[in-house]
């Protein structure tokens, strides 16, 4: 009788920390998945500080000028047209909207402020992000895994200030650029939108852009600009650079999923960078 109560006390135990174990595992992953995206983040960090600082150098300019050309002027067409819609669309609702309250004239001020305030900046930063990003994490990831990397290294050459720092320096420039782009096109579009198509005011429709829009709204749609430049840039290079570590795959398909992860996270950190610096430029 004592054996048999014996292991009735054992399997009851068992039965509790088995219960225990099954109630502690989502808080464990969540723990885990926590303490991942802190390293991340600070590996990202660091290595954001170590490109930044290696990238003051006159052998730099040449590979700076390039990665310019194939971030920000191979990027100018796809900035264009979908700004050109953007603005038709904005207007076209703007106008919809205010013509219900007798506040057509105030379309143009509509139009002009949320691309220069809002959408400007982060819709170039997610195309950019699509077009330019994504190819810069495959082309690091390609140099990675196929030992480009280890080359360099072996002809003493620095690969932050050959690969990296470049693309963030050119990224930091060119974002900028296109945001102007974008906000330009945008607003012309709103004006075809609204004036040609609905019959708005020309003059009205000028004049609301001119008397509403001042500097600190082109300043907080640069400085926004210049926010998403280095997220992009950093966490693209980085997903690209790294792509050795990843425990989910090697060889192309890591480079896939590397690239993958770069757009993806761009995009949400994008988004949530948007909020936090809206906020600031706020108070």
């Amino acid at each position: 009788m004592a054996l048999i109560e014996d292991n009735r006390d054992v399997s009851s135990g068992s039965g509790k920390t088995s219960v225990g174990a099954l109630l502690e595992m989502p808080f464990a992953y969540l723990g885990r998945r926590v303490i991942h995206w802190i390293n991340t983040l600070g590996s990202a960090a660091i290595f954001l500080v170590t490109a930044v600082l290696k990238t003051f150098s006159a052998r730099q300019i040449p590979k700076v000028v390039q990665q310019i050309y194939y971030i920000g002027a191979m990027s100018t067409t796809i900035i264009m047209l979908v700004s050109l819609f953007t603005g038709m669309v904005l207007g076209l609702q703007s106008y919809h909207a205010l013509v219900k309250f007798g506040s057509q004239g105030a379309v143009g001020t509509l139009v002009s402020l949320s691309l220069i305030r809002e959408l400007g900046p982060v819709l170039t930063a997610i195309m950019i992000t699509a077009r330019a990003g994504s190819a810069m994490a495959a082309e690091i990831g390609i140099q990675r895994i196929t030992e480009q990397v280890d080359a360099l290294k072996t002809m003493r050459i620095d690969p932050f200030s050959y690969i990296i720092s470049p693309r963030i320096t050119a990224a930091v420039i060119s974002f900028p650029l296109l945001t102007t782009v974008f906000d330009m096109i945008g607003m012309i579009g709103g004006y075809i939108s609204s004036v040609v198509l609905m019959g708005l005011n020309a003059g009205v429709f000028i004049h609301s852009i001119q008397a509403y829009v001042d500097m600190k709204d082109l300043t907080d749609g640069f400085v926004k600009s210049i926010v998403f430049a280095v997220i992009v840039a950093t966490v693209c290079c980085y997903q690209g650079y790294y792509v050795h570590r990843r425990q989910d795959s090697k060889g192309a398909k890591a480079v896939g999923l590397a690239t993958t992860s770069a757009v993806v996270v761009s995009c949400v950190l994008i988004l949530i960078a948007d909020y936090v610096v809206t906020s600031l430029l706020i108070l």
